[in-house]
């Protein structure tokens, strides 16, 4: 009853009304809010300590940034979520926040955009080079582990394979370490309006989640621009649950050195007993790999499974193989 009593007073009061209400449609800063609410910033971070301490918000960092969300877990989510629910969209400080929202990830997402279309020649002539993006997102939903319930895409630049993806899967999480690239994935997420998405800045050799945290991850085109590849795969295991999946799509070896001068990879493709080699010194079971060929550059799946715990006085449990190679 205490607690009830807590979660009640924290969010009986306008001002954090509104800042819940803007929490459920993007994770903010503080200076976000400062901006949408018009009001000073002791004022502000006063109203969202008052929220996080009594549990309706949580916090997180973000490279230098502090940003604020919705509370994620247990009954105090669902209670937070209907306060939200029973807030009048059409209340004219609720619509004024949310256009003052819409305008300041409007400048964002231009932002974001200039960033994007200056460096879209270089992608788009590199795309050309190997099979079309839809194949291995048909692929990639294909091979999804059977009730997965959370996923992480690792590098997850403009947000799309969690377009593709987060659907299929009750809550999503991308991680990027570009804020330009972060700020696009918010855009494109929100216009395609999934709702089961969170976006984060983090680094994939230190990923910010605990152990064991997510059924299936993720690491799209990301692999080739890693110094230290078997690292990178190494703490993608390291967040899988035990009957989890690593996906990772990168090229199979080439000989196009100009890859590195234009396009700054570091690694000319991977042979599959290299990758393979990597995620079992991660600790997972390998699959067969798949593999599209395209006009100068192959297109590699490779899949790893984080085995299941044997039962008492039985050994390792089989392991359903989803999907046959190609």
């Amino acid at each position: 009853m205490d607690h009830l009593l807590t979660l009640l007073r924290a969010a009986a009061e306008d001002t954090r009304l509104r800042i819940l209400a803007l929490a459920a449609r993007e994770d903010l800063t503080v200076s976000d809010y400062v901006h949408v609410l018009g009001q000073s910033q002791p004022r502000v971070s006063r109203h969202l300590k008052l929220l996080v301490e009594a549990g309706l918000l949580e916090r997180f960092r973000e490279g230098q940034f502090t940003r604020f969300r919705l509370v994620t877990g247990g009954d105090d989510a669902a209670l937070v979520h209907e306060f939200v629910r029973r807030l009048d969209p059409q209340h004219s400080r609720i619509s004024t926040d949310r256009a003052r929202l819409d305008a300041l990830q409007q400048r964002r997402q231009t932002a974001a955009v200039r960033f994007f279309r200056d460096n879209a020649q270089r992608w788009d002539e590199l795309r050309a080079l190997h099979v079309a993006d839809r194949e291995i997102e048909r692929a990639l939903t294909h091979h999804l582990p059977l009730g997965a319930r959370r996923l992480l895409d690792i590098g997850t630049g403009t947000g799309r394979l969690l377009e593709v993806l987060a659907p299929k899967v009750e809550h999503a999480v991308g991680v990027d370490q570009s804020r330009e690239m972060l700020a696009l994935a918010r855009a494109n997420l929100a216009r395609a309006g999934l709702d089961n998405v969170d976006i984060r800045q983090g680094d994939m050799y230190a990923l910010p989640f605990e152990a064991d945290s997510f059924d299936v991850v993720t690491i799209h085109h990301v692999l080739h621009y890693a110094d230290d590849p078997a690292a990178a795969l190494s703490e993608a295991a390291r967040v899988v649950r035990a009957g989890g999946t690593v996906l990772v799509v990168d090229f199979s070896p080439h000989d196009l050195v100009e890859l590195k001068r234009e396009h700054a990879h570091v690694h000319l493709g991977f042979a599959d007993n290299q990758v393979q080699g990597w995620l079992k010194s991660a600790g997972l079971n390998v699959l067969e790999p798949i593999h599209f060929p395209g006009r100068r550059l192959m297109t590699s799946i490779w899949r790893g499974e984080r085995e299941l715990p044997a039962r008492a006085g039985q050994g390792p449990a089989a392991l359903p193989l989803h999907g046959v190679s190609r």
